[in-house]
């Protein structure tokens, strides 16, 4: 036999049923920068009595904009991206390698599920995946693209992922079939409706909704210069005078050079940033509450503990924007995960070690200043703009309905929580607060505060 003819022979094949998700990677990476990896990967389907070319995954490695990263890009064109227990040893290759090197991991996810007639053995497979990328969180940054339709075990990567974008008009995601999932509704769903980035508005997955494939190589490569180098030259010494006659959350943004936001399309009120102030890189939580201030759920609870989580895997500084008034009064969020979130994100907090910094620029009432702003839960500095309001209680009525005992001294409860008896200035009497600010100067604060914590 001709060793050279069936090279060839190979290579046409493994060209023909990879040219389109190649194309796709090619999309994605700096140009002829792809390496593959166990490129001439053949196993036989036993249901379908035909060779798996490439296992059904391309796996490699490349760059973007000059950035290693290794990537595993499932093959539609193979048994409709079929999973397979070969397929996930050849992807739970490519996370060792990218574990032993410290480079992060791109997922480009198409299958419609497990390939039939893989039995059990294709179960052992997924779970060595999964654990494989679940022990890589935090260690290097795994980003995964909803390339298509996504359904079964392997959309656990979209959730395991610190980063999972979303294409406008074809990206679904579902842990089961919409088929499945629409029958067990008793409608007729679309797959966006099962699947699609809106319809997945609290399960706290999608980090971005993209136009297409060059926006998440912008993406990602904003992401990675603000972790790989943390430190810029920048303007250290600019004032905000916008701030000073219009504060909200999208003014807050002007104290960033560059935001990008995480999660923009669920649990709008708290917005989670990475961005620079000054030059240092840095995470952020915003409370877009307007003048009422926002009210604590669970899920709003999981939004921010997953972000710090992020935060400080990387070393990133730590600063929320307070406009919290404690957490929501009624029944459904008492009897919910609101306390465990809590409980969980103190904890977090704990082990995060890099500067945290506070502003409270609207409201920090009741838990809202405990957990975002407190000196005794961890934050190194707090400041507050000189119109905030800071209390136990949102107002007045909001203490007497607290504290409706008849012996309460009504007169004596309408004094202290009083407009002018929540000025930050009683916080920074005790020495709660460090500094009492002007709301177009908070930027060289935060710059002032970050060169001296920062490590």
């Amino acid at each position: 036999m001709d060793k050279i003819q069936l090279l060839q022979e190979r290579k046409t094949k493994i060209a023909e049923a990879g040219k389109e998700i190649r194309s796709r990677i090619t999309a994605l990476i700096d140009e002829e920068s792809f390496v593959e990896l166990s490129a001439f990967s053949f196993s036989k389907n036993d249901f379908y009595g035909e060779n798996a070319e490439g296992e059904g995954v391309v796996t490699g490695f490349a760059t973007i904009n000059g950035y290693p990263f290794y990537i595993v890009a499932q093959n539609f064109k193979v048994f409709s991206g079929g999973v397979s227990k070969a397929n996930c040893d050849k992807i739970a290759k490519c996370l060792d390698l990218a574990e032993k090197n410290s480079t992060p991991v791109i997922y480009l996810l198409n299958t419609l599920g497990v390939q039939i007639g893989e039995g059990v053995t294709v179960l052992e497979g997924l779970a060595k995946v999964l654990m494989r990328s679940t022990q890589l969180k935090g260690v290097v940054p795994q980003y995964a693209i909803v390339d298509g339709e996504v359904y079964g075990s392997a959309s656990m990567l979209a959730a395991v992922a610190d980063f999972t974008f979303f294409i406008e008009n074809k990206s679904v995601l579902a842990i089961n079939s919409p088929f499945v999932l629409s029958a067990k509704a008793g409608k007729t769903l679309t797959k966006e409706e099962v699947g699609g980035a809106k319809a997945l508005d609290k399960s706290g997955i999608p980090s971005f909704v993209v136009s297409d494939i060059v926006d998440v190589k912008q993406k990602i490569t904003e992401i990675t210069e603000l972790i790989d180098m943390p430190m810029i030259d920048a303007d250290l010494n600019g004032a905000l005078p916008v701030l000073n006659e219009t504060v909200t959350a999208e003014t807050i943004l002007s104290v960033f050079e560059n935001p990008i936001e995480i999660g923009a399309g669920y649990d709008a009120e708290v917005k989670t940033v990475l961005g620079r102030i000054g030059g240092i890189s840095v995470s952020a939580v915003i409370f877009d509450g307007g003048e009422e201030g926002v009210e604590l759920n669970a899920s709003k609870l999981a939004k921010i503990k997953t972000f710090a989580e992020f935060a400080s895997c990387y070393a990133l500084p730590f600063i929320t924007f307070t406009n919290v008034k404690g957490v929501c009064p009624c029944t459904c969020v008492n009897n919910s995960r609101v306390m465990k979130e809590v409980a969980e994100y103190l904890d977090m907090l704990d082990t995060m070690d890099m500067p945290k910094l506070a502003v409270v620029y609207k409201k920090a009432v009741g838990l809202g200043y405990s957990l975002f702003a407190s000196k005794s839960i961890g934050f190194d500095y707090t400041c507050a703009f000189a119109n905030a309001r800071i209390a136990l209680f949102d107002s007045v009525q909001g203490a007497q309905i607290e504290l409706s005992d008849e012996k309460a001294d009504k007169s004596a409860l309408i004094e202290k929580y009083a407009d002018e008896n929540s000025d930050p200035i009683n916080a920074a009497k005790d020495g709660y607060i460090d500094a009492i600010i002007e709301p177009q100067f908070v930027r060289q604060y935060l710059i002032s505060s970050l060169q001296m914590l920062a490590k």
